[in-house]
């Protein structure tokens, strides 16, 4: 009965539970589901937890959540390490552990758990224990592994990097060029409201972004035709990333579309290869 559950197939059962998805056995799909829920019930309690009334009355089932939590969240970063070697293949094992502690999921599965042993380990200071507990909301980005969808955006933003750091670009030197407009059109006029070039930034982000909190506004006809100019130019600019991301996202679809019409062969929304490929 047990000649056939050796390491290596240990591995494999390893690598298929926590890779294929929703693709896979059934199997697959409660742990992936179970982990979502997880992560979603521990979004809530992170919610609940901020009300005072629910802290004080319900403090016994938070932490409870909280251990279960750690326990969950722990074997599957450990177990995830013992896989390394498939997910970032690498000169030896060390090198892919290595590979995955330090890449984006690793870090985000990493820092979900560090608020929790962190204390164990070194004394910290309870106000920055407060602030190392907020690292918690860093798990609804594992979900990204678990969700096609969310995988989705990821990629397009991945494939539309380079347009989308132009129009980064492009906007941090027009908020640069307004602040610097603004604060020789103003300075002398409000100096309480533009002391400085940084004050000025201020005012161009909520005006570039159309916000327009209305705390810091031009009052000098100079200012008032900068200010006109920079929101109009806010509306299109502001508008370029969300729609290239749109454009990305309708494209990523028709092609997935298309490929499913011809027939084209799946592959794995973790890893890129097709499902053939890790049996």
């Amino acid at each position: 009965m047990w000649e056939n559950f050796t390491f290596p197939n240990m591995k494999q059962l390893s690598y298929n539970l926590l890779q294929k998805g929703t693709h896979g056995a059934d199997i697959n799909k409660y742990f992936d589901y179970g982990i979502m829920s997880l992560i979603f019930i521990n979004i809530g309690a992170l919610i609940l937890e901020s009300i005072p009334e629910f802290q004080q009355q319900y403090s016994l089932l938070f932490q409870a959540i909280e251990y279960f939590s750690i326990i969950i969240f722990t074997l599957e970063y450990v177990m995830r390490i013992y896989i390394a070697d498939m997910t970032h293949p690498a000169s030896n094992n060390w090198k892919s552990a290595f590979l995955f502690i330090f890449s984006f999921y690793g870090m985000v599965d990493l820092l979900s758990i560090l608020p929790f042993y962190l204390p164990l380990i070194i004394p910290i200071d309870l106000r920055f224990l407060r602030i190392l507990r907020l690292f918690r909301f860093l798990r609804v980005l594992k979900l990204n592994r678990y969700t096609h969808s969310v995988d989705l955006i990821f990629q397009v933003i991945s494939e539309k990097k380079n347009e989308l750091y132009m129009t980064c670009f492009l906007t941090i030197m027009i908020l640069v060029i307004a602040s610097f407009l603004m604060f020789y059109a103003e300075g002398h006029h409000q100096p309480e409201a533009f002391p400085n070039i940084l004050a000025a930034f201020w005012w161009a982000v909520a005006t570039l972004t159309t916000v327009g909190y209305g705390d810091v506004y031009p009052i000098t006809g100079l200012g008032k035709f900068i200010s006109g100019m920079i929101a109009i130019i806010g509306i299109g600019l502001v508008a370029l990333p969300t729609g290239l991301i749109s454009a990305g996202f309708m494209e990523k679809i028709h092609k997935e579309k298309k490929q499913n019409k011809t027939g084209s062969k799946h592959t794995c929304p973790h890893c890129g290869k097709d499902f053939h490929e890790h049996s």
